[in-house]
């Protein structure tokens, strides 16, 4: 389940984020860095991209957890 929600995240994440990086090119045609936000916003890869990071970072704590716990009902 762990690498389910590392792998969906991280595909998640590479397509919001490509997306975000290619609207860069917004600023070079005149768009002020408030605009770009504001644009920006009101995508949907955006959510994508801050879902995917959350979904990475989940399955890292769930991971660090696991482990923990096997530490302490081994000895």
């Amino acid at each position: 389940m762990r690498i389910f929600f590392l792998f969906f995240g991280f595909v998640l994440a590479l397509t919001g984020g490509i997306t975000l990086v290619a609207y860069l090119n917004l600023l070079t045609i005149g768009y002020s860095v408030i605009e770009y936000l504001l644009f920006v916003a009101k995508r949907v890869e955006t959510y994508l991209f801050i879902i995917g990071i959350l979904m990475i970072w989940l399955s890292g704590i769930l991971i660090k957890r696991r482990k923990k716990k096997n530490q302490f009902t081994k000895k």
